[in-house]
């Protein structure tokens, strides 16, 4: 185990606590230590051993070497690459557990193979208490590494609900943490609908948190939010409290930095392989933005000074009775579960284009079995839902999920619902950015009167960018025919 912090230090236990010998090695003394400690506590130490330096390191190890990363992404990796170098030996095996990107993970593949050194890009997923307890994977590399290593890998992974491993080969090349830079890129949507939501319920409806809690297992137990992963920490959330008793949430500033302070990528990433692929992905990359906006607290306490907080005031929702306020909680229920499932939507589109340009052959019917437990955007409805349109049609029709039709049964269900949420949330000033952002996406993704028709016009007037006409086909997404000479040069 390459790297010991929280992820790297709670697989090394977890692969212990499975009958291997797991070697150590890590720059910090003290992350080896904690594991260590951690080992013995369990009564683990047997099969815990620390080393320092590379050399050490494989000289612990059997044939073929395995070595699992987990470190930061960029050129920490390959630093870790170089050092090891001398020491790999054709058959030996990295299993990149990393949140790297997909383009480094391919790009060390071409360079070990002429060493005859299998490199796997891994993600995974569920966070550090995942780490130690069992993770989702996912795994893509060339299939004689992916079948050398499955085995261990099904026996650690997290289980879904019918006791099937949340492991299993995603494709080949750097498939595995491009799915798994997706999986963020859908996560960060269902987490803004779902904090939107929270916030909706405790500043707007001046509900209790242990109330919001409560509306939150209601969610999670039944419907078509059930079995979410984020719905149910969403519950635990709002009902802990400290010892001073007081709710921790309560406590915490409205900041997320993990993508300005360089920690976290795969949201980045996300955001520029939809724009890069020209896929619209709206409800991931508006839960981008409000993630940018709130890093600089500071920042915006300035702005707020300029604009009198004039538009940060959120207004109050009131009922007339406790039926009214049910309905309004249904609406919400609905509107967060369509942003979930546009997110999803969304991620899968940009996987399938990018499958088709790198020739992965990713296996859709196993990335939805991947993300089916131990990971951050399990969903069981979701699961259930996409499991069987994959199961019957290996990829979705055109690689759009958008032309199926019981996903497009359940975004057209939850629209009205969506809509009046939307319509509630811009009369209080409700910051509601991917659920917003969804209501666009279902209201263009199908409409055939865009005002981006008077938009080609505009291109065409000062740019002769061309256009088509309406009495043509509709055509792919190749420049016009047509040119009006609006204003002679």
């Amino acid at each position: 185990m390459v790297g010991c912090g929280s992820m790297g230090g709670g697989m090394a236990l977890l692969f212990a606590e499975h009958g291997v010998t797991v070697s150590l090695e890590d720059p910090s003394d003290e992350n080896v230590d904690k594991v260590l400690q951690a080992g013995k506590k369990d009564d683990l130490q047997d099969r815990l051993q620390k080393h320092q330096g590379y050399e050490e390191l494989c000289k612990s190890l059997g044939s073929p070497k395995v070595f699992i990363f987990s470190l930061p992404h960029g050129n920490v990796g390959d630093t870790v690459v170089e050092g090891l170098h001398n020491y790999l030996n054709k058959g030996d095996i990295i299993l990149d557990a990393s949140n790297e990107n997909w383009e480094n993970t391919q790009r060390r593949q071409g360079k070990l193979v002429a060493q005859g050194v299998f490199y796997i890009g891994m993600g995974v997923s569920g966070g550090y208490q995942a780490a130690r307890r069992g993770p989702s994977m996912c795994p893509g590399g060339q299939d004689i590494a992916l079948d050398m290593v499955m085995p261990l890998l099904q026996k650690v992974a997290a289980k879904d609900g019918k006791g099937r491993p949340c492991v299993a080969k995603a494709g080949v090349g750097g498939a595995g943490h491009y799915v798994k830079m997706i999986h963020n890129g859908i996560e960060h949507g269902m987490m803004s609908a779902i904090a939107e939501a929270w916030q909706i319920m405790e500043k707007c409806m001046d509900m209790k948190e242990d109330a919001v809690g409560d509306v939150f297992a209601k969610w999670n137990a039944e419907g078509e939010l059930r079995g979410t992963f984020l719905i149910d920490i969403g519950h635990q959330i709002c009902q802990t409290i400290d010892k001073e008793g007081r709710h921790v949430v309560d406590k915490i500033q409205d900041k997320v930095v993990q993508d300005v302070d360089g920690s976290e990528g795969t949201g980045i990433w996300s955001n520029e392989e939809a724009i890069r692929l020209h896929i619209p992905a709206p409800s991931l990359t508006s839960a981008h933005y409000i993630r940018l906006a709130s890093a600089n607290r500071g920042s915006r306490q300035h702005v707020q000074k300029t604009l009198h907080g004039d538009f940060s005031q959120e207004g109050k929702i009131k009922f007339e009775n406790d039926k009214q306020k049910q309905d309004f909680l249904e609406d919400l229920r609905q509107a967060v579960y369509s942003t979930c499932l546009a997110s999803y939507v969304q991620g899968m589109i940009i996987i399938d284009k990018a499958d088709r340009e790198n020739i992965w052959d990713i296996d859709f019917e196993n990335v939805i079995q991947i993300w089916r437990g131990g990971c951050i955007i399990q969903a069981d409805y979701i699961g259930d839902l996409l499991e069987d349109i994959y199961k019957n049609n290996g990829k979705a029709k055109n690689g759009n999920l958008l032309y199926e039709p019981r996903v497009a049964e359940d975004l057209k269900k939850t629209f009205p619902a969506l809509k009046r949420i939307v319509s509630n949330g811009v009369e209080i000033n409700a910051v509601i950015p991917s659920m917003s952002a969804t209501l666009e996406y279902l209201k263009y993704a199908g409409n055939l009167e865009l005002p981006t028709q008077f938009y080609e016009a505009q291109l065409d007037y000062f740019g002769k960018h061309m256009f088509d006409l309406k009495s043509e086909p509709a055509g792919d997404p190749v420049t016009g025919k047509h040119h009006y000479e609006w204003k002679p040069a």
